[in-house]
């Protein structure tokens, strides 16, 4: 019996000196930090991470129990944080303790597809046209434009099939996504599934919104750089301006046009991934993409946006002359005469 009682004794004591296993509360980790810190890691509050999580909690609740699976709100945040880093999934796994690399992937990738189907309700084209002409109006005196167009790198590793076809102009690996925005820095139209070494003019050639414009859907005009051709929906700068009017326009739809670049400098400062880069297939760096202007979109909805440095947004641009279409040349004289002699 003394035996058995300072074995019982023994055990005690060893159980109390042992080190309490780490466990961290996954119901609700955003309150043990301020809402500054939560900004400063996810990039968005935690009113509008919770928005977030209402939209896709019911894809990413898990109907077993085994496992101790992540709640939604966990894959949220797992998600923000790798798109406001950009950092491998071990990285992030491990400030998040408990929670594996592999469950780190799953995460995003539920996570980017839950969203992904909200991309009609989220990304398209203004609906009040007169209020969006008249921002776009008062930024430079250029009439009647509904957006600003333009294609951006988002590197990406070397893909398995066609590799070649994703080597850009600039000599790395990467998809060229197209995006509308309007005064507002709001992305109303993305397309993310071209290679790189695709030019904007063919991307916007086969888009979806072209074809609208080209069939009257849209009654206003799209703003590009002498990469695009001119069009009647397409204004473009002159090239080689004959007259003080000409000089006036370009400066007007240089002005005016900067805000894509603005536009792509936000996107990219919110989330660094998209500019760091994503070591993913295409496929999946697409889903990524399309769930940046998604967040993106609803940030500047819900008035949740992060201070921007413009002067650091601009890409560096590479023009090729395209040949004017006569239609739209002749539109572009029409305004250049109208609005700026």
């Amino acid at each position: 019996m003394k035996m058995a009682y300072r074995r019982r004794q023994q055990r005690r004591r060893r159980n109390k000196s042992r080190v309490a296993r780490g466990l961290i509360d996954r119901s609700n980790p955003l309150e043990t930090m301020s809402e500054e810190s939560v900004f400063a890691r996810y990039r968005f509050r935690p009113e509008t991470i919770l928005f977030i999580v209402s939209l896709v909690a019911g894809q990413l609740r898990r109907e077993t129990a085994r496992s101790c699976p992540l709640p939604p709100l966990t894959q949220v945040l797992v998600s923000l944080r790798f798109l406001a880093t950009g950092g491998f999934c071990s990285l992030i796994a491990d400030t998040y303790r408990s929670i594996s690399a592999s469950s780190v992937y799953r995460s995003i990738r539920d996570f980017c597809g839950a969203l992904v189907p909200l991309a009609q309700r989220y990304i398209k084209m203004p609906v009040d046209t007169d209020s969006c002409k008249s921002m776009f109006y008062k930024i430079a005196g250029f009439p009647n434009v509904l957006g600003c167009v333009d294609g951006t790198f988002i590197r990406i590793i070397a893909p398995n099939k066609a590799e070649g076809d994703y080597v850009n102009r600039k000599g790395f690996h990467s998809l060229n996504v197209q995006m509308i925005c309007d005064a507002q820095f709001r992305v109303t139209n993305c397309v993310a599934k071209w290679p790189g070494s695709v030019h904007d003019s063919r991307m916007f050639r086969d888009s979806q919104i072209s074809v609208a414009f080209e069939n009257g859907t849209y009654k206003g005009l799209l703003l590009g750089d002498s990469g695009y051709p001119c069009k009647s929906y397409l204004m473009t700068p002159y090239l080689s301006p004959a007259n003080r009017a000409q000089e006036k326009f370009n400066r007007s739809q240089t002005k005016t046009r900067v805000l894509i670049e603005q536009t792509f400098g936000i996107l990219k400062r919110r989330f660094s991934c998209l500019h760091s880069g994503l070591r993913m297939s295409p496929k999946s760096a697409c889903n990524v993409i399309v769930t940046s202007v998604i967040l993106h979109n609803i940030g500047i909805d819900r008035q949740d946006v992060i201070n921007v440095d413009y002067d650091d947004c601009n890409d560096d641009k590479f023009t090729l002359q395209v040949a004017d279409d006569l239609s739209g040349t002749n539109v572009r004289n029409y305004l250049c005469q109208s609005y700026f002699t």
